[in-house]
């Protein structure tokens, strides 16, 4: 469950994946009986179809950006309280509430280090370059561009410069070049331009035809979120 509370509009989604299911409300001035009621009514629904909600697995985000942020009430489910928490993984995504990847870097890059591992062995055994790059593509770039285009835009240099060590270091064992995670954002962009995609309607052409309409953005936390970012490079 998260709970975003500024906004202008009351709004409750229910995001549904496999058997992970997510409710997010966006609520303004502690008013928030749509998102306590979209949550009592998944709990029903489960009942009736002989579903069981796991609480125990069951956590609850607020991301809040004012100065003074006042308590809310716990939510309950069936009896029982549901913890807050700072981060939780979403689709193997950890989200912080402060809406900073520093926690999400720090485990696709021990996951990606761990996976070098294996890629010095198969080098070991005098494996070709292609067949060596084909398991860096799989095994460990999978990993390091997990949901890239969420978190790349607001990653801090420092992130980045750890997550290209990386990179560098499967380069040597390999002995040949690998895209950069810079190169690996951009191409993901194009994927804007898809008309399939499910924003490709906030990508608007200007009249000339050669350079999309700029986002309007009030912070850098939404300058650097990847619709902005993406326009950014296309026009480019």
């Amino acid at each position: 469950m998260v709970r975003r509370t500024k906004g202008f509009v009351n709004i409750v989604k229910l995001l549904k994946f496999a058997d992970d299911t997510t409710v997010i409300g966006l609520i303004q001035d502690g008013d928030e009986p749509a998102y306590r009621q979209e949550v009592e009514q998944l709990a029903a629904w489960c009942s009736l179809n002989n579903l069981e909600l796991n609480t125990l697995k069951t956590v609850e985000m607020i991301v809040d950006f004012r100065r003074n942020t006042p308590a809310l009430p716990l939510l309950t489910i069936m009896n029982s309280t549901v913890p807050t928490v700072e981060s939780f993984r979403f689709l193997g995504t950890t989200i912080s509430q402060d809406l900073k990847w520093d926690t999400h870097i720090d485990y696709i890059v021990q996951k990606a280090q761990q996976s070098l591992y294996f890629l010095r062995q198969l080098r070991k055994f005098n494996l070709s370059q292609e067949l060596l790059t084909q398991f860096y593509s799989a095994v460990i770039e999978s990993v390091l561009c997990t949901s890239i285009t969420v978190w790349f835009g607001s990653a801090t240099k420092s992130d980045i410069r750890r997550l290209q060590r990386t990179v560098r270091t499967a380069e040597r064992i390999i002995g040949a070049p690998l895209p950069t995670l810079q190169e690996l954002y951009t191409s993901r962009v194009r994927i804007t331009l898809d008309p399939s995609y499910p924003g490709h309607l906030l990508f608007d052409l200007l009249p000339s035809g050669r350079r999309y309409r700029a986002a309007t953005t009030r912070t850098a936390r939404h300058k650097n979120s990847f619709f902005p970012q993406a326009i950014y490079l296309l026009n480019s």
